[in-house]
């Protein structure tokens, strides 16, 4: 097992999706976007504080991500909240809503999966305290481990997944439908392919592009339905604590109801680590195994043969790495993050490995190569 050189860890951006509140920050200058917000925030925290013994001046940034949601980690006084610090969401009206956060971290918590509690919540302004799953990222202490270490903690994360697909109720969420399906994949030609690189394509070029869709389209829809993370990447899961069944859960609040390879294939192909394909096989493989014995709905053709489960999965994942590619574009250009960029290639690697594998995504390949500038060799074609 070998993983793929990462993005150095002091140039790495965080999530393209979604933050993850548990990384180390000292204390700083808060800035705030107007002296309004920074009222509420006082005013709702110091509301709290004394029900869960908070020091309110120990506020300190916790992360910053991609979207409008900022975390912060307060003291407590462990005689009063059992523990020594928590975590404080600011997630600003109209661009952000906790509710599906509070929702999920619900069904989460039913599940009997270690994740963030909600203790109180403002939810019209945006504020929300939860319980501190700590520092011990999952990321890197897989970039840091050897190759039986990062072994143990994928291994960890599939047992995790299967639990979060077996035990969260898949009814209770929104639907991953195909109107959501094609407006995550508009983001690539408007974003990418045409704010990033200035290409505009010929009609015959869409034609390819809409064909291409139209295949990703069908396989996600295909496949059974259970609970989604969205996210279930290293990137959003801690080093589970003495005790703990399984890792830290975190960035949950964009749960579907959507295709069963859709969170296994996030974290085989991920945004900041890759891995060698033989690798990537075993690890699916005991994702396969352990979904069956757990009577994860598969369907007869996924249950019976790895080989449909393997072609699922590279879809899916197709489908959410072009998704990828557009947000990181989108926040370079609209949002004045350009650090993004610098994952593209790994997305795009991702895309021509798995468009070159299979007979009906070939014609994407054409689409691909003036984005990476790489020459396109035979391969497998199903």
């Amino acid at each position: 097992m070998s993983p793929h050189a990462p993005t150095p860890a002091a140039d790495r951006p965080d999530n393209p999706d979604r933050p993850t509140p548990g990384g180390d920050a000292a204390p700083a200058t808060i800035p705030w976007p107007s002296p309004a917000r920074e009222a509420a925030f006082r005013r709702w925290l110091l509301g709290v504080a004394p029900v869960h013994g908070i020091a309110v001046d120990s506020l300190a940034p916790a992360s910053s991500d991609a979207s409008f949601r900022r975390y912060f980690r307060v003291a407590c006084h462990p005689a009063v909240a059992g523990v020594a610090s928590l975590v404080v969401m600011d997630a600003p009206p109209p661009q952000e809503d906790v509710r599906p956060f509070v929702h999920v971290a619900t069904l989460v918590a039913a599940a009997g999966l270690h994740a963030p509690r909600v203790l109180a919540a403002d939810e019209e302004q945006g504020f929300l305290l939860i319980t501190d799953l700590g520092r011990d990222l999952y990321l890197p202490a897989l970039q840091a481990a050897d190759a039986a270490g990062a072994d143990q903690l994928m291994r960890e994360a599939i047992t995790g997944l299967v639990q979060f697909q077996a035990r969260v109720p898949a009814r209770a969420l929104p639907l991953f439908d195909e109107a959501l399906l094609r407006r995550e994949l508009a983001l690539f030609p408007e974003w990418c392919v045409q704010r990033e690189f200035g290409i505009a394509w010929t009609p015959a070029q869409q034609a390819t592009w809409d064909r291409t869709v139209q295949c990703l389209v069908d396989s996600a829809l295909a496949q059974p339905q259970v609970a989604v993370h969205a996210d279930w990447m290293p990137r959003n899961l801690m080093r589970a604590p003495a005790g703990a069944s399984g890792p830290g859960v975190l960035d949950f609040q964009d749960a579907v109801r959507g295709p069963i390879t859709y969170d296994i294939a996030s974290l085989l192909r991920d945004a900041f680590v890759s891995w060698d394909e033989p690798q990537e096989l075993d690890w699916a493989i005991r994702w396969w195994q352990q979904a069956r014995q757990a009577g994860l709905p598969l369907g007869d053709a996924m249950a019976q043969d790895f080989g449909e489960v393997w072609r699922a999965l590279e879809w899916m994942g197709l489908q959410r790495h072009l998704k990828v590619l557009g947000i990181f574009c989108r926040l370079k250009h609209r949002d004045g993050k350009p650090q993004y960029a610098a994952d593209l290639p790994r997305f795009l690697g991702y895309a021509q490995r798995v468009a070159l594998r299979y007979g009906p995504l070939k014609p994407l390949l054409g689409l691909l190569a003036p984005l990476s500038g790489a020459r396109v060799g035979s391969g497998f074609t199903f």
